[in-house]
């Protein structure tokens, strides 16, 4: 597989990955931290960060929209609950290495 290739593979990955939990917003930010150590706020630093390596500035709101779809606080606002007592202790014990 040639290099364009690939690169055209993991955005359309990406973008599935994106597309899929923005659909997915009974699946909160910690259930996401919880299982597999990232979460729609990584994803968009992420981003920020892959923009920042080519000189190409995007500030955390942005990334964050492009990320959720639609601007944080509004996320947020609809789709965001208050995180249970089990869900907080599981959080605090998880690794935190990125």
């Amino acid at each position: 597989m040639d290099a364009q290739t690939q690169t055209e593979l993991e955005a359309a990955a990406f973008r599935r990955l994106r597309d899929h939990l923005a659909e997915r917003t009974d699946v909160q930010n910690i259930d996401l931290m919880n299982l597999s150590g990232f979460c729609r706020n990584c994803l968009s630093r992420w981003y920020q960060e892959a923009a920042a390596d080519r000189d190409i500035t995007l500030d955390k709101a942005e990334a964050r929209e492009i990320i959720y779809g639609m601007p944080f606080d509004d996320w947020k606002a609809k789709y965001q609950t208050e995180a249970s007592a089990e869900q907080q202790a599981k959080f605090d014990t998880t690794p935190k290495d990125h």
